[in-house]
C-alpha cells in the first residue's frame, strides 16, 4: 500500500489470499486449500465487509437518518464490524448478544463505543455452544430494543447490503488472487452471506467452481439433515436454521458437516503449522478442505475463508 487512508473502514477487505501446503502435506494429501485471511480486517474477522456493506447500502437507499441509533443481534464479529463503521460515521450502536459466546468479543465491542446487551442462554443451554433457540432470545431482545429506542434495525440475516459486500468484494478478491484457477469453495454457513456473495461471484465466472455448504455435526439443517444436536463449539454459524434468505436461489454443489473436535483439533494445527491464528469457523472450513482434498477434490484447488481471529477464543478452549 503506497497512499494514506480516509478512515479505518477503507482499510476493510483486499486481504491476502495464501496456501497452506504445510498443513495439506501433514495430512499426507494432494492437492491446494488457498485461505482469504479476513481475520485481518480491523475487527479481525470477515464480518468487517458486511457490516459496512449493511450501513451504507442503508444510507444511499435513505433507511438510516443521520445519527440514528444502530441495532444488531451478533455472536460478536458483525458486532464489532458495526461498531467500528458506526464510529466512524457518527452512529449509536447497540449490539445484543447471547451470554453463550465468548465474554472477549463483548470486551472488544465496548472498546469500540458499542452498548453491549448480554441476552441468558436458555435452560440446558451450555456456555460457549450458542443454539437456535438462543439465537431466537437474542432476536426478540433486538425487536424490542429496536422499537424502543426508533433505531435502525441492521438485520444481517435479510438486507442484501450483507451479501453484496462479498459478492463485490470477497468473490471478485479470491477470483483475481488465483488467476481463476479454483475448483471449488467450501464455507461454514452462519447468516449464509458470505456463502451467497462469494458463490455468485465465482459461478458467474467460471460455472464449473464446485461450492460446498459446510454445517455442524447435528445441526446440518440446510442438508436436510434433523437437528440432533442445536449446540456445538463452533461459533458464528451453524444454527440449524434450515432456510436462510440469501441461499434462495444459491447454487449448493454439495454439503459437508464438521464437528467440534475436527473444528478445534485443525484450529490448532493451523496456527502450529502455518501461523494462521484463527477461530473455530475457520478450523471448520479448513477441515471441510481437507475432507475434500481426502475424498472427491483429490488433487485440486479449494479456497476457505479465515473468518475471524483466534484472540476471540482465548477464554474458550479453543486453545486449552
Amino acid at each position: 500500500m503506497t497512499r494514506t487512508l480516509p478512515s479505518v473502514i477503507d482499510a476493510i477487505g483486499n486481504t491476502p489470499l495464501i496456501r497452506l501446503d504445510r498443513l495439506v502435506a501433514a495430512r499426507g494429501l494432494s492437492g491446494t486449500i488457498l485461505a482469504k485471511l479476513d481475520y485481518l480486517n480491523p475487527g479481525f474477522s470477515k464480518k468487517d465487509r458486511a457490516a459496512r456493506g449493511l450501513i451504507e447500502d442503508a444510507e444511499h437507499k435513505g433507511q438510516l437518518k443521520p445519527g440514528q441509533t444502530v441495532v444488531e443481534l451478533t455472536s460478536g464479529n458483525m458486532g464489532t464490524g458495526l461498531a467500528i463503521v458506526c464510529a466512524i460515521k457518527g452512529y449509536p450502536f447497540i449490539a445484543v448478544m447471547s451470554k453463550g459466546n465468548s465474554p472477549e468479543r463483548a470486551r472488544q465491542m465496548r472498546a469500540l463505543g458499542a452498548q453491549v446487551v448480554l441476552v441468558d442462554q436458555l435452560p440446558g443451554s451450555v456456555p460457549g455452544e450458542v443454539s437456535g433457540g438462543d439465537l431466537e432470545a437474542v432476536e426478540k431482545e433486538a425487536q424490542r430494543l429496536t422499537t424502543e429506542r426508533g433505531a435502525f434495525r441492521a438485520d444481517q440475516f435479510h438486507r442484501d447490503g450483507a451479501w453484496l459486500a462479498h459478492y463485490h468484494g470477497t468473490g471478485a478478491e479470491i477470483w483475481a488472487q488465483s488467476g481463476g484457477a479454483l475448483d471449488a469453495f467450501a464455507d461454514f454457513a452462519g447468516t449464509g452471506g458470505t456463502y451467497a456473495g462469494v458463490t455468485r461471484a465465482l459461478k458467474e465466472r467460471n460455472p464449473a467452481i464446485h461450492c460446498y455448504v459446510v454445517e455442524p455435526e447435528g445441526a446440518a439443517a440446510i442438508a436436510g439433515h434433523a437437528v440432533t444436536r442445536p449446540s456445538h463449539p463452533i461459533q458464528g454459524g451453524g444454527y440449524g436454521i434450515a432456510s436462510l434468505d440469501f441461499l434462495q436461489g444459491v447454487p449448493m454443489d454439495g454439503f459437508l458437516t464438521i464437528n467440534g473436535d475436527d473444528a478445534r483439533t485443525t484450529t490448532r494445527e493451523l496456527a502450529r503449522l502455518e501461523g494462521v491464528f484463527a477461530g473455530f469457523s475457520s478450523g471448520a472450513n479448513v477441515a471441510a478442505a481437507l475432507q475434500l482434498l481426502a475424498g472427491e477434490m483429490r488433487g485440486k484447488t479449494i479456497a476457505v475463508m479465515i473468518c475471524d481471529s483466534g484472540l476471540k477464543y482465548l477464554s474458550t478452549d479453543l486453545w486449552d
